[in-house]
């Protein structure tokens, strides 16, 4: 066989990707909000985990009441780095319970097993233990019309590796999008519903006595915070089920490109735990997904959630 040999080509070839994708390049990585006056932390040392979202904090018993003081600045810290986390607490339920309540009441989960009490959640992970599933990147019952605020997680027993936990910061994910995305999203609202994210480990005769306690509701798909007036992408694979107004499949295409933005790397912190740590997010800011890598190793963690007020 004959091969004719060509000269260098003087066109380049189409580079063509399938559209709606996350590509390459640099990123908009900005930790506080537009005119945010930082300064010093005085009650306790931060160490950052990431480089928008995560911060370990030193120097803080949390089985101890907070004077206002210290409650103010650890607030000013969850707000700039939307997650902290506090190593080796060890704290009871009661004293993981009493410290939420400095952020507001305390709401309960009937879908979800209880511990010493309605509002302390249990995940007790294991061979045997009754199936959920939070490997998924999510916010908190956001088919609530009122989401939670934030929710303090304390694992207390670890699997010899594995079970961390991932955060994402959803308003470096907003700041990031495509402008023409931007454009179509600000205003836009979307309903969240219980069903599909429970559904996929319960089968109806769990789900049908929630749901009328439960009705899907709607909520914006770019949320504002209503402590420091940053725009935040609102939108979770687990609860979103469809944009209002839209075309169910622009709809469903739309929706996967905005679920895929909590994917990004530079917009997440990974928290290696170790038994008695405590981790405080801001769920109003971010999405987490609990990695479920540990096979029939037991994980044991007791999650209390703050009740929240209606997105805008």
């Amino acid at each position: 066989m004959t091969v004719t040999a060509t000269g260098p080509s003087t066109v380049l070839r189409e580079a063509r990707v399938p559209g709606d994708g996350l590509y390459e390049g640099r990123r908009v990585l900005r930790r506080l909000p537009e005119g945010w006056q930082e300064r010093p932390y005085a009650r306790f040392e931060v160490v950052p985990q990431a480089r928008t979202i995560g911060a370990e904090i030193r120097g803080v018993d949390l089985s101890r009441p907070l004077a206002p003081a210290l409650r103010e600045e650890l607030n000013r810290a969850l707000l700039e780095w939307k997650v902290l986390f506090f190593r080796a607490q060890h704290l009871t339920s009661a004293q993981q319970r009493d410290f939420a309540r400095n952020w507001g009441e305390l709401e309960t989960n009937p879908l979800l097993a209880a511990g010493s009490s309605d509002d302390v959640v249990r995940f007790d992970k294991g061979a045997g233990a009754a199936p959920t599933y939070e490997n998924v990147w999510h916010t908190d019952v956001t088919f609530r019309e009122r989401p939670a605020l934030g929710a303090v997680l304390q694992l207390r027993e670890v699997p010899p590796f594995g079970g961390d936990t991932l955060w994402a910061d959803m308003a470096a994910a907003y700041d990031n999008l495509p402008r023409e995305v931007r454009d179509r999203i600000d205003g836009a609202r979307a309903v969240h519903d219980f069903i599909p994210g429970f559904a996929r480990f319960y089968g109806p005769e769990r789900l049908l006595p929630h749901q009328d306690l439960f009705p899907p509701v709607e909520h914006p798909v770019v949320r504002t915070h209503p402590e420091t007036g940053r725009r935040m992408l609102f939108v979770n694979t687990s609860f979103t089920t469809h944009i209002t107004g839209m075309d169910r499949d622009e709809s469903d295409r739309l929706l996967r490109f905005l679920f895929q933005q909590a994917h990004v790397p530079e917009y997440q912190v990974r928290w290696r735990w170790q038994a008695g740590d405590v981790a405080f997010w801001d769920n109003r800011a971010t999405q987490h997904y609990a990695v479920g890598d540990y096979g029939s190793r037991r994980r044991v963690a007791e999650r209390v959630a703050v009740a929240g007020d209606r997105p805008f």
